[in-house]
């Protein structure tokens, strides 16, 4: 299939009484992102000639997480979709090849078609693919055949699958030579057209010369009143157009949303087909079964998960990463080597190569720790850079920290970065040992190789290679009782 061959329509307007949210259905989140999103990612991966939304129930909501997608894809052109990202046309990126259009009010998928057909006029593809907005698992793969069956055969191309319980969707009737007669939807089938188990899945491509007059031609003449695009159908067959059915790999792919139980039943689907695809790369997840992904997640070789984690927005695992337990890691890159332990918590930061991080750490944005750089249990790190070899072993917080290599920081130690009002930065330059219980109180620095000693409280700088302490005299009072309870 050669780019800008097809035009694309989602249909993104119904309202999902059935969630039972003030969240239009097309926004309900699977696997992190709104369904709308995932659609429109595997039309991207077609590269349309033109690409219309179509929004109606709280269209201003769509609208504005729209916005956001488009946003993202002219990001994404302008800076390189990867090696196997199709090409978009140099003057096409991003948000230039999608419109929004409003169906108000709702009058079904044939009225929808004609809302977002004026949005296509101008452009030169031959076909009209439609998607729906809450179908997100169908693959490219797929719709990539169903386009090349529409264009074989010069005609029309559905998406059927065959159920064994089909109740709920349209019938695929077939003639007699078994060709693809008509669409019956359920409410409107006898006892014989309900008992056929091949169905529509809604997704076709039509050919764009046509479909004008196919859709000025339909009438709301059916139980729900309104203007079926399945209807086209039988006006293809009666104009002698050929109309051909594909089915997919799986009948996962054409699943909908209509409530929060389908929802949850496609998220554990998604898990389960990316878990698919780590463990065919290699990775080793130790429960397939216990693993999200949120975002998207980029493995090297020999990388280890455990139970229990979730990888959310952009997370790069390089070579022999060990993920601990229970670990949850967000738009961070963790080096070759490195070791996650348990229950640790790793925001918007850069992690080198060889380090150890917790168990029960917590990693917070505009964090870089060099190569070698252990944080354990209970530290908190956030707006620091830490360098190679350097340790906080326990129960500490670096805030808004330039510390060096090779540094050594103690248990309880707490860089005093605020003062209620503004930030200030902590400098512990390399070779450094922080004594245990020390507060460093911003802004200050320790000299290279510099010791402070247990209990310091540093509010001047430290000179290098010296022992710089804050404690009182230690002193004993005897004869000293202590308080008693009153009666």
């Amino acid at each position: 299939m050669t780019p800008h061959t097809v035009d694309i329509v989602v249909l993104a307007a119904g309202k999902g009484t059935r969630m039972r949210s003030a969240r239009p259905k097309v926004l309900q989140p699977l696997a992190g992102r709104p369904l709308l999103f995932h659609v429109l990612d595997t039309a991207e991966a077609l590269a349309p000639a033109q690409g219309v939304v179509v929004v109606g129930h709280e269209a201003a909501q769509v609208t504005a997480a729209l916005a956001a997608w488009y946003s993202r894809q002219r990001v994404s052109a302008s800076s390189g979709n990867g090696p196997t990202a199709p090409q978009k046309a140099p003057e096409q990126t991003g948000s230039d090849i999608w419109r929004t259009v409003a169906q108000t009010p709702q009058l079904g998928t044939g009225h929808a078609l004609q809302v977002a057909l004026p949005a296509l006029a101008d452009s030169p593809a031959r076909w009209v693919l439609v998607l729906y907005g809450d179908v997100p698992l169908i693959r490219p793969s797929t719709l990539v055949r169903l386009v090349a069956a529409a264009t074989a055969c010069d005609g029309v191309a559905l998406l059927t699958v065959t159920l064994e319980n089909p109740s709920g969707y349209g019938r695929i009737v077939r003639d007699g030579a078994g060709g693809v007669a008509a669409i019956v939807e359920e409410k409107d089938a006898d006892a014989a057209t309900r008992a056929v188990r091949e169905v529509n899945t809604g997704v076709m491509v039509l050919p764009k010369a046509r479909l004008a007059a196919w859709l000025a031609a339909l009438t709301p003449n059916n139980v729900q009143e309104e203007y079926y695009l399945t209807d086209v159908v039988a006006r293809a067959v009666a104009e002698g157009v050929p109309v051909v059915a594909v089915q997919p790999e799986t009948v996962e792919e054409t699943l909908g949303v209509n409530d929060k139980r389908q929802l949850a039943e496609l998220e554990r689907i998604f898990q389960r087909q990316t878990a698919e695809q780590l463990l065919a790369a290699g990775v080793t997840l130790l429960d397939p079964a216990r693993f999200d992904v949120r975002g998207e997640l980029t493995c090297g070789r020999d990388v280890t998960i455990d139970v229990g984690c979730l990888f959310l927005g952009e997370v790069v695992l390089h070579d022999d990463v060990v993920v601990g337990a229970h670990s949850v890691l967000q738009d961070c890159v963790v080096g070759p080597g490195t070791r996650i332990e348990p229950f640790s918590h790793i925001v918007g930061a850069q992690i080198g190569a060889n380090a150890v991080i917790g168990p029960y750490a917590r990693i917070r944005p505009k964090t870089v720790l060099a190569d070698g750089v252990h944080i354990g249990n209970f530290v908190e790190v956030k707006n620091s850079e830490i360098g190679e070899g350097s340790k906080a072993n326990h129960l500490s917080y670096l805030g808004d920290a330039t510390v060096g290599s090779r540094v050594n920081i103690g248990a309880g130690t707490i860089t005093c970065n605020y003062d209620g009002a503004n930030k200030y930065r902590t400098v512990i330059e390399d070779d450094a040992f922080i004594g245990s219980d020390t507060q460093l109180v911003a802004p200050v620095r320790v000299g290279r190789g510099a010791t402070l000693g247990a209990g310091t409280t540093l509010t001047k700088d430290a000179p290098p290679e010296a022992l710089t302490l804050s404690r009182a005299p230690q002193r004993s009072i005897t004869g000293w009782k202590r308080p008693q309870k009153k009666r």
